[in-house]
């Protein structure tokens, strides 16, 4: 199976579990893992809608760095936000592959996540890779994360980015809580 093959056939596995996962009720919640910049970020499957291969996308003049343009998806207009340049991991002048110093191939694995409908915010978010799916019981708080303690100040983060969460390898992953981050004052304004 060529790397592409698997890649969509992951695509349509984690299209399916995510609409499970919205259909399920009460316990049980989920976490769409991706990385951005080799930063490991958790959205709620309640907050993400649909995974779609990059598009072509049409630039926006006079936008701020992290607005990479305008896509249709599914007959949709969506804004498009590199999410890496938005929190600051990655410098929006330098494409992926050069900054990374990787392969175009690898470079490929880039996807856009939408946003749920409910959120009234058509905009999908550029990630560098999908990293699967991740549940509650997988993944347990970094208790060494300075602002996950109890009292923790000078630690601020914005309100969209939740606690840190190490799965089973030990790998920490960022909670991003998309419902906040289509609120944040800076993510709504795209005009420089």
């Amino acid at each position: 199976m060529s790397n592409k093959e698997a890649l969509r056939e992951l695509q349509h596995r984690l299209a399916h579990r995510m609409q499970q996962a919205r259909e399920q009720t009460g316990t049980g919640a989920s976490w769409l893992a991706v990385e951005c910049a080799g930063y490991g970020l958790l959205f709620s499957l309640k907050h993400a809608a649909e995974i779609f291969a990059p598009v072509p996308l049409k630039p926006l003049p006079y936008a701020k760095p992290w607005m990479a343009g305008l896509a249709n998806l599914r007959g949709g207009l969506f804004t498009v936000v590199d999410l890496a340049v938005f929190l600051g991991l990655r410098d929006a002048q330098t494409p992926l592959a050069e900054q990374r110093g990787e392969a175009r191939a690898e470079a490929s694995q880039a996807r856009l996540v939408s946003l749920n409908p409910e959120l009234n915010c058509n905009c999908a978010l550029l990630v560098d890779r999908l990293a699967g799916l991740r549940g509650d019981d997988q993944l347990r708080l970094d208790t060494s994360d300075p602002a996950s303690q109890v009292g923790a100040e000078g630690q601020r983060r914005p309100r969209f980015a939740g606690p840190r969460m190490l799965d089973e390898a030990g790998r920490s992953w960022q909670q991003v809580h998309l419902d906040a981050l289509s609120k944040h004052e800076q993510f709504l304004q795209v005009v420089v």
